[in-house]
């Protein structure tokens, strides 16, 4: 058991909504929220005030609803920008007492300050990062001073805004154990279903329950949920300049509209295979296959995965593949909200691949050159300069408000 070691998890509180406050005084004192697509009452809310917050105001709510539920919210599209310049920031603050900093989005870190004894306790440190932030940054962060990196991220949404909360080897099963299952890291809403199920309704429910029995139920997620809960989780805090490997890369949006027809959800799918395929090309990666996540009108999720027949950068296969998976798995009985298309399974470009003899490679490398070519023409003249014509009129996507005309085969700007 290594109870010795000093981790920080700092949250900077309604970072959005805070860094629009900060950057408009006048906003200050007021309900803000921070809404993609803040022309389309189908936009949805990304972040809150806290007054927003109380008046009941929630993430990924509609934008009417929201306005419903508050008149006088002040809505505001986001400033990306922006919130990455404070991130950053904020993450020069965190580096001058420790280079073990691992990002968790962003506008979470966890900090590993075992070796920083001479900048003070953790407790030193984490006042210290807090009155630095507010001070320098005009933002307010939360955090969580514990022995491991999940009690750690407990603490700091323990107390928010602006404040500080210590979870104890001595003390953590009095904190921590009577949580709602759902409040640990990892457990979403199918496994907070999924131990309900079984009588598991809170962390001293889940610490409690026979390792063996979690496994059975949830694989090998069971057996780290059984850790988290008995506080001996032992991952460590990578250092700043560590880069994980791209595993997926994928990309989702919320549509303004429910999806009716099978042509609405492959329509939205090549669109958002476009900016995946792209990706891939950038990081010099081909997927294996294919994962696709929808959410219903009601907000229930599914996730389907499927292996390819051959490796692919192609926007068209990708979204062929995911397609195709989509109707055979799901039967479209309940309108989609949401997609989400991603290519997992990634392998080096470089890498040497073996060809199959039941696929079209001719027919497949003039695609390739096509696609090379389209590459070519959006760098030089834009994300939007070329598209499939199959995406003209109404997407159901929030659109940058470009005007697009038809060429054959092929959409130009």
């Amino acid at each position: 058991m290594d109870n010795e070691r000093v981790i920080l998890h700092s949250d900077m509180n309604s970072f959005y909504a805070s860094v629009e406050m900060m950057l408009n005084p006048e906003f200050k004192g007021k309900p803000v929220a921070v809404c993609g697509s803040t022309e389309e009452r189908h936009g949805i809310v990304l972040a809150k005030s806290d007054l927003a917050k109380k008046a009941g105001v929630k993430t990924g709510m509609v934008n009417w609803e929201a306005r419903q539920l508050c008149p006088g919210l002040i809505v505001v599209p986001p400033q990306y920008d922006q919130y990455l310049k404070y991130s950053k920031l904020a993450r020069q603050i965190y580096h001058r007492y420790t280079d073990l900093v691992e990002p968790y989005g962003m506008d979470e870190c966890w900090l590993d300050v075992t070796g920083s004894g001479v900048c003070g306790t953790g407790m030193e440190i984490a006042e210290a990062i807090r009155q630095t932030t507010k001070e320098e940054l005009g933002l307010t962060v939360s955090i969580g001073v514990s022995f491991n990196k999940i009690f750690a991220k407990l603490g700091s949404d323990m107390r928010k805004p602006d404040a500080i909360t210590e979870i104890k080897w001595d003390n953590f099963k009095e904190k921590i154990w009577p949580l709602d299952a759902a409040e640990l890291l990892y457990v979403g809403r199918a496994t907070e279903n999924k131990l309900a199920q079984y009588g598991i309704r809170t962390i001293g429910d889940l610490a409690k329950t026979s390792p063996d029995t979690l496994r059975h139920m949830l694989g090998i997620n069971g057996l780290k949920l059984w850790m988290y809960a008995n506080g001996t989780d032992t991952s460590r805090v990578m250092h700043k300049d560590f880069v994980s490997p791209v595993k997926s890369i994928g990309h989702g949006i919320t549509c303004t509209a429910d999806l009716q027809t099978p042509e609405d959800v492959f329509r939205v799918m090549l669109e958002l295979s476009q900016d995946v395929g792209h990706r891939l090309r950038v990081h010099e990666l081909m997927a294996c296959g294919v994962q696709v996540s929808i959410r219903t009108n009601d907000l229930y999720g599914s996730q389907y995965q499927c292996k390819l027949p051959f490796r692919t950068q192609l926007p068209n296969e990708i979204a062929g593949a995911g397609f195709h998976l989509l109707m055979e798995r799901y039967r479209l009985d309940k309108p989609i909200r949401a997609v989400t298309i991603r290519g997992i399974d990634l392998v080096s470009q470089k890498d040497a691949e073996q060809l199959s003899m039941f696929v079209d490679h001719q027919k497949r490398d003039r695609r390739i050159l096509l696609e090379d070519a389209v590459e070519d023409i959006r760098r030089r003249f834009g994300k939007r300069a070329i598209s499939y014509a199959i995406l003209m009129g109404d997407l159901k996507i929030p659109d940058d408000g470009r005007q697009l005309v038809t060429m054959p085969g092929l959409m130009y700007q």
